[in-house]
């Protein structure tokens, strides 16, 4: 039964706007299914590589305004009197744009950062971060600053009365959702390859990696493009979900929020992020709806943080996979432990 749960559970999710009449709910899943797919691109460099990235924000902004500048069209000037102009693009080529920005960014972010390991690495990719913020606050032709970027023109697809626009939640919903499965089915694919295989080999013991012929840069700027890359689309739906987009996207706290969201609910496995999201992605509101002062609710939402990782330490998926493959060994040692004593009569 349970090799069939994924199927079931996304048969699950794709009906919820079916059945789901509250739109301001509607919203929140949406939100909370775009970080999740940001949550899930951490967890490549996280789980499968050990690479803690404090900065890991700034590929989901870069693609995020990637896209917008991009379907919105600028003008600037560059060094020298240069002129450079885009024109207005469609939203899908747009949000290619965005995540191949974002992609791309990772893959010189990773020829550079990972010279250094450990502490050193967290520093760069935090700097980097920060970089990118002032850029954003300070590049006012560009960006306009802390003004934002505004009316950024919503996806639409196909051609006259075929043309679906995703303006309304539900079919944005089934569009976070679909980008979310075919994350989900990459890095499924990859951690399952063998490069995958040599990312899990550096993560359990670098030195022995290295030693039987690993290229440690080479696998960790590929795990590097393609988590930023997952980043930049799950920026580039935030950007065109909520059609503003300013600065404050690089806030650190998203990127204690992937990291949240990583950690409770199991790194280093595919389901982890998506129940840690689900989880610490729906406390706030549930807890909201119980009408406890701000303050009250951050307690509360901390304390159960620290409930987890003090009784779960390993995550919550891995948890619960150990408890399962518990009861299995009990089931089998009661069935087998009757028919041994049979034997011996």
């Amino acid at each position: 039964m349970m090799k069939y749960f994924p199927q079931a559970f996304l048969g699950l999710l794709v009906s919820v706007p079916f059945w789901l009449t509250d739109s301001y709910m509607l919203h929140i899943l949406i939100t909370t299914g775009i970080f999740i797919i940001a949550a899930m691109s951490l967890n490549l460099l996280l789980g499968y590589t050990g690479q803690l990235s404090l900065g890991h924000v700034a590929f989901f902004g870069i693609g995020a305004y990637g896209s917008a500048l991009t379907s919105l069209g600028f003008e600037i000037t560059l060094p020298g009197g240069i002129p450079l102009g885009v024109s207005p693009k469609p939203v899908w080529f747009a949000m290619l744009v965005g995540i191949v920005a974002a992609g791309f960014t990772g893959w010189a972010i990773g020829k550079l950062a990972f010279r250094v390991r450990g502490a050193y690495f967290v520093i760069v990719s935090i700097s980097f971060a920060e970089v990118v913020r002032l850029v954003a606050v300070n590049w006012v032709e560009l960006t306009q600053g802390p003004m934002a970027l505004n009316n950024i023109p919503v996806l639409r697809l196909g051609w006259g009365s075929a043309e679906v626009a995703f303006l309304r939640k539900p079919a944005f919903y089934w569009l976070v959702l679909a980008v979310g499965t075919v994350c989900y089915i990459i890095i499924s694919r990859l951690v399952s390859s063998r490069a995958g295989r040599a990312m899990i080999a550096l993560r359990e013991n670098e030195p022995l990696a290295m030693s039987v012929g690993v290229d440690v840069t080479r696998y960790l700027v590929l795990a590097t493009i393609v988590s930023a890359a997952m980043a930049g689309s799950a920026g580039a739906l935030y950007t065109h979900y909520i059609r503003i987009v300013d600065p404050d996207i690089f806030l650190f706290v998203y990127t204690v929020t992937m990291v949240i969201m990583v950690v409770t609910g199991g790194k280093g496995t595919l389901a982890g992020p998506i129940v840690g999201g689900v989880i610490f992605g729906l406390i706030p509101e549930l807890l909201r709806t119980m009408a406890i002062k701000p303050e009250v609710q951050w307690i509360i939402y901390g304390v159960v943080m620290v409930l987890v990782v003090y009784f779960l330490p390993m995550g919550i998926v891995p948890a619960l996979r150990n408890w399962r493959g518990g009861q299995q060994a009990s089931s089998t040692a009661a069935a087998s432990g009757p028919q041994m004593e049979g034997a011996g009569k």
